[in-house]
């Protein structure tokens, strides 16, 4: 409902609202660039280990909670860093080293999280119950561990994406990434927007909401993208998408007259380049290809 208030609100009021929550907010940010000096050396590195670092590795131990899949994590992890490169023209703070991007971001802090965020998933699928009650247990450790047991969860679903099964989970599979990029980008723009410092608690608070409502959402995601039963989407997932296109609402509008350089032509034609790959990839496997399988089955089938 905040959101939706501050969609019919002026930029300079919106900015003046975030002073509610916090008085010494509403003030114009200089956004740090990451890209000014790319020299490999031990201290460009040193000064790129910030706490966005562990921010960026948490977030993917989170995003793999969410997805539960090493090749989509992966895929996003890359397709975030690509969005980066297009939109550092508008957010400064996207203008990172060759380094950065690649071996600090991709290599190190999202692999960490990417492989403890899978390892946690597989430790939940193999989990094992045991349904003695506390008071049975001898020892304090397990009496201990028994409590710790209650606040984690009673079953675990691994997802399966399968993008190329048919045309359907192709296309959810897209939208799935498309939702999880604008989860992504949507904070930088807000905060960039509203002038909220990156580590202030207004941002720490949204991504760990955002987390909480995004894991059952993304089940009730899966559950409707996986199972043919399933006919429409849980209400989870249908307020997150809502608050998601508010969001982004939000950006569209108070983005007028604060991003006035002109995408790079490379940018457009690269997406253009992308769109026309999935377009084709879709065409060829969900129409052309099993075209061509059934025609020789025909021929075999009129011969005989």
């Amino acid at each position: 409902m905040f959101l939706v208030f501050l969609l019919f609100q002026s930029k300079h009021t919106g900015r003046q609202i975030m002073q509610f929550f916090d008085a010494d907010l509403g003030v114009e940010l200089p956004e740090r660039s990451y890209g000014e000096d790319c020299a490999v050396t031990w201290e460009n590195i040193r000064n790129g280990m910030d706490i966005f670092v562990l921010a960026h590795s948490l977030g993917w131990f989170g995003k793999a909670l969410i997805i539960r899949n090493h090749t989509m994590c992966w895929i996003l992890s890359v397709a975030f860093e690509l969005a980066e490169y297009s939109l550092a023209h508008q957010l400064p703070n996207f203008h990172e080293c060759w380094w950065d991007h690649w071996i600090l971001d991709v290599l190190l802090c999202n692999w960490l999280g990417i492989y403890v965020g899978m390892k946690w998933c597989e430790h939940f699928k193999m989990k094992t119950y045991t349904w003695h009650g506390i008071r049975e247990i001898p020892s304090l450790r397990g009496k201990l561990s028994r409590a710790g047991a209650q606040f984690t969860p009673h079953s675990w679903t691994v997802y399966r994406w399968a993008p190329t099964r048919r045309f359907k989970s192709f296309a959810g599979f897209v939208l799935f990434a498309v939702l999880i990029m604008l989860a992504e980008l949507n904070v930088f723009y807000l905060k960039s927007l509203l002038w909220v410092p990156p580590e202030h608690p207004l941002v720490t608070a949204r991504l760990a909401l955002l987390f909480l409502f995004a894991l059952p959402s993304a089940r009730e995601y899966y559950e409707y993208y996986s199972n043919p039963g399933c006919k429409r989407m849980g209400a989870h997932c249908w307020v997150l998408i809502a608050t998601l296109l508010t969001e982004l609402l939000i950006i569209v509008k108070f983005a007028r007259g604060e991003f006035t350089e002109p995408f790079p032509r490379v940018v457009v034609v690269f997406w253009a380049l992308v769109a026309a790959a999935l377009a084709g990839f879709s065409l060829w496997q969900f129409a052309l290809r099993p075209r061509l399988r059934r025609t020789p089955s025909r021929r075999s089938k009129k011969a005989n």
